[in-house]
C-alpha cells in the first residue's frame, strides 16, 4: 500500500468518526435531552412576569394625598450576555444612572459563573426609561412599585410603613393592607435571541389597590406637629404625643408623635421614631386621672360642685402618708376647688366617699384597662387593678392617677365623654374605606348630661387666675381642662427626676367642639404638665379655633 493510500485510509476513518460521534450526539440532544433542552430554550425565550399591582392611596379627610404608589423598577443583569459584547462601555453607560461607579457596575455585569445579577432595587421610573433606551443586550428592568409619602414625614406614625414585598409593616398600611393592597398581575414576554422583547401578553391585568381616606386635616396636623418639635427642642423628652378630637363624632382630627420619621426611608430612623405613642405609650396619668374620681362621685349624689371637704395638711392611708404638690395647713375646699389646685389629699377624701369597688367601677366603665377600640394597630390596654386586687394603700394613690397606667387614646376617648354630655365611644381615624363610609362608632352613656356640664364647668378653674394652667387661657376663649404630672415608677419605686407631664382639655367648654391631649414623656428641666404640656395645648387650640371658625364666647 502506498503512501498515498494509507493517508487516504486514515482520513476516512478520522471522518468516519467524527460522523459516528455526531450521530450519537443527535441522538442525546435530540432524544435523550429533548426535553431538558427545551424547556432551557423556552425559559430563555419566554418570560412570565408577575406585575405588581398599585397600591391604594391614603388621604386626609379634603382628599389631600398622603401615601401613593409610583412606577419603579429592579434592575437585573446577564453577565454570560454581557460578556460576549462590551462590558466596559456598557458599565460606562450605566454608571451614572446607577449612581455608582463605573469599575463597580462592570464587576457586576461580568461577575462569573452566574446568569443573573441585581444591578438597582426600586429605581424610579424616568431612570429605568433611560437604561431602556440604551438597549444593552443582557439588561433586564423587572417592574415593581414604590411607597411614596408626597407630604413627607407627616402623620409618619398614623400611615405607617410598607415592607419590601408591598405588605403594610404599621399604622394604616398594615391596618387596612387588605384595602389598599390589590391584586397583581401576570405578564408572559418572548424575547428574541438577543434578550430584546418581541411580544408581551397581558395574561392577567392588575387590580389596583382601593383608597382609604382618614379623618385626618393636613393643616391642622401639620401645625400639630410643629407645636410638638418645639416642645422637642424645649424640653429634650423620650416622647411624646398629641391628640385633637371631635368629642362628638370621635373622629381625631389631628395625631402627630415627636419625634418625627420619614416614611420614605424607614431604615434611616430608629425604631422609637415609628411607634405611634398615642395607641403605645402607657403611663400613669396623674392629676388629669381627678377628673374621674369626681364624675364618679358625683354621679353617684355623694358629691355637688359646691360639697366643701376637709384637706388636711397630711392624709396618713394605711402605711402611706399623702401630701399636696403645695404644703399647706389644714384646710376646707369645695369639689371645685380640689380640680382648681389640683389636690391630691382631696381626691383622696372624693374616692374613700366611693370606696374601692364603686371607684373601680367607675375606672372600667370610663374605659380603662380595655383599649379604646380605635381603628389603628398596636393599642394597648392599660394596666389597671382590680378592686379585689388593691392592697390597703391602694386608695392612697389611684384617685389621683398613680397605680394605674393608661394611654393617651384611652385618655382623650374618657375627656371626650364629659365633652360631649356623657357618652363614651371608640375615637376613630378612617372617614372611608374604598369609597364607603365607615360607620361612626356607637358610644354608650356613661354620665348624665347635668354631671358632664358641672365637671367642664368645674374645670375652666384650672385655666382660671390660681388653676395649675392659668398661663394656658386664650382670651376671649371658654376652655377647661386639667394637667398632669406623674412620677415614673422605675424598679418598683416612684422616680424623683423621671415623669409623665400631660394637660387634656376643650374648646368651648360650654359646648366643646375639639377636645386635645397633649403628653410628654419625661421632659428635661420644667416637668409640670401646667409648664410643658398646657402651653403645646394652648398654641395647638389658639390655631386650630379661627381655622375651624370656632368663635369666641
Amino acid at each position: 500500500m502506498t503512501l498515498v493510500d494509507r493517508r487516504i485510509g486514515i482520513l476516512f476513518l478520522a471522518f468516519a468518526g467524527l460522523l459516528g460521534f455526531a450521530a450519537i450526539r443527535a441522538v442525546e440532544l435530540g432524544t435523550l435531552k429533548a426535553g431538558s433542552l427545551r424547556s432551557a430554550a423556552k425559559t430563555q425565550q419566554v418570560q412570565t412576569v408577575t406585575v405588581p399591582a398599585p397600591r391604594g392611596t391614603i388621604t386626609d379627610r379634603s382628599g389631600v394625598q398622603l401615601a401613593i404608589t409610583e412606577s419603579a423598577d429592579d434592575v437585573a443583569a446577564d453577565p454570560l450576555l454581557i460578556r460576549k459584547g462590551h462590558p466596559a462601555g456598557a458599565a460606562q453607560k450605566l454608571a451614572p444612572l446607577l449612581g455608582k461607579p463605573s469599575a463597580t457596575v462592570e464587576a457586576q455585569i461580568t461577575k462569573p459563573h452566574t446568569g443573573f445579577v441585581y444591578l438597582a432595587h426600586l429605581l424610579p421610573g424616568d431612570v429605568a426609561r433611560q437604561i431602556a433606551a440604551l438597549r444593552i443586550n443582557g439588561i433586564t428592568l423587572i417592574p415593581q412599585i414604590k411607597r411614596v409619602y408626597p407630604r413627607g414625614g407627616l402623620a409618619s406614625q398614623v400611615l405607617g410603613t410598607v415592607e419590601w414585598n408591598g405588605k403594610g409593616a404599621s399604622g394604616i398600611e398594615y391596618r387596612y393592607d387588605s384595602v389598599l393592597r390589590g391584586k397583581d398581575g401576570v405578564r408572559k414576554i418572548v424575547n428574541a435571541g438577543n434578550g430584546q422583547a418581541i411580544s408581551i401578553d397581558e395574561q392577567r391585568p392588575t387590580e389596583s389597590g382601593r383608597t382609604v381616606q382618614l379623618t385626618i386635616d393636613t393643616p391642622l396636623q401639620d401645625e400639630v406637629e410643629q407645636v410638638l418639635a418645639g416642645v422637642g427642642s424645649q424640653y429634650q423628652p423620650k416622647g411624646a404625643t398629641a391628640i385633637v378630637m371631635d368629642p362628638h363624632s370621635g373622629a381625631i382630627l389631628a395625631l402627630a408623635n415627636w419625634p418625627k420619621a420619614n416614611p420614605d426611608n424607614p431604615a434611616g430612623a430608629s425604631p422609637k421614631a415609628f411607634e405611634d405613642q398615642a395607641v403605645g405609650l402607657n403611663y400613669e396619668p396623674g392629676s388629669t386621672f381627678k377628673a374621674f374620681t369626681v364624675a364618679g362621685a358625683l354621679q353617684d349624689g355623694l358629691v355637688t360642685p359646691s360639697t366643701t371637704i376637709g384637706i388636711p395638711s397630711q392624709l396618713m392611708v394605711a402605711d402611706r402618708v399623702i401630701h399636696d404638690a403645695e404644703g399647706h395647713g389644714d384646710e376646707a375646699l369645695s369639689v371645685a376647688e380640689i380640680l382648681k389646685v389640683s389636690s391630691n389629699i382631696g381626691a383622696d377624701e372624693i374616692g374613700a366617699k366611693l370606696g374601692p369597688q364603686r371607684f373601680d367601677g367607675w375606672v372600667h366603665r370610663f374605659g380603662f384597662g380595655t383599649p379604646s377600640g380605635v381603628d389603628l394597630p398596636g393599642e394597648g390596654r392599660g394596666i389597671v387593678p382590680r378592686w379585689w386586687q388593691y392592697s390597703g394603700s391602694s386608695m392612697a394613690n389611684l384617685p389621683f392617677g398613680q397605680g394605674e397606667s393608661v394611654t393617651p387614646m384611652q385618655m382623650i376617648a374618657a375627656y371626650s365623654a364629659i365633652a360631649n354630655g356623657g357618652v363614651l365611644r371608640a375615637p376613630h381615624i378612617v372617614q372611608s374605606a374604598d369609597g364607603r363610609p365607615t360607620a361612626e362608632p356607637r358610644g354608650h352613656r356613661i354620665i348624665s348630661p347635668k354631671v358632664s356640664e358641672e365637671l367642664r364647668d368645674m374645670l375652666r378653674g384650672v385655666l382660671a387666675d390660681g388653676g395649675t394652667a392659668s398661663g394656658a387661657a386664650i382670651r376671649g376663649y371658654d376652655l377647661s381642662g386639667k394637667t398632669g404630672t406623674a412620677n415614673i415608677a422605675i424598679n418598683g419605686r416612684y422616680s424623683d427626676s423621671a415623669f409623665v407631664a400631660s394637660f387634656i382639655g376643650f374648646v368651648p367648654a360650654s359646648n366643646p367642639r375639639l377636645v386635645v391631649a397633649v403628653v410628654v414623656d419625661q421632659p428635661q428641666g420644667s416637668i409640670y404638665g401646667g409648664s410643658v404640656a398646657a402651653p403645646a395645648f394652648q398654641k395647638i387650640v389658639g390655631w386650630a379655633v379661627p381655622y375651624l371658625g370656632i368663635n369666641p364666647r
